[in-house]
């Protein structure tokens, strides 16, 4: 979390790149990054094909931006919290996603 908020501060904030193009540029790295993760300490893959697992997890990933994005937006434009919270509180849906999908599909 810390990889995406970071990432999407300093590409909105900074770069001064579009909300949801930073907000999708910081899920995709930290969701790579969670990849690893994931297959080391939460899951502990013994799957010899990593390339398969790793593509399989980022098809995930890419339905999650897509989740996250749209709770983004439901929680910022229409509900009127900060884009901040916003964006915390749509990572908390999607996690559930991403970890129930990966869970009973990839590393299983």
């Amino acid at each position: 979390m810390i990889l995406d908020f970071g990432l999407t501060f300093l590409l909105k904030e900074k770069v001064k790149i579009n909300r949801y193009i930073s907000n999708s540029i910081g899920f995709l790295s930290a969701a790579s990054l969670n990849y690893t993760l994931n297959r080391y300490w939460t899951f502990e893959s013994q799957n010899t094909n990593v390339s398969q697992e790793y593509l399989l997890f980022m098809l995930f990933a890419l339905i999650g931006l897509v989740i996250n994005t749209a709770f983004l937006y439901l929680f910022e434009r229409k509900l009127g919290y900060r884009f901040y919270v916003a964006k915390f509180l749509a990572i908390l849906v999607t996690t559930t996603w991403n970890f129930t999908t990966n869970y009973y599909f990839n590393f299983h």
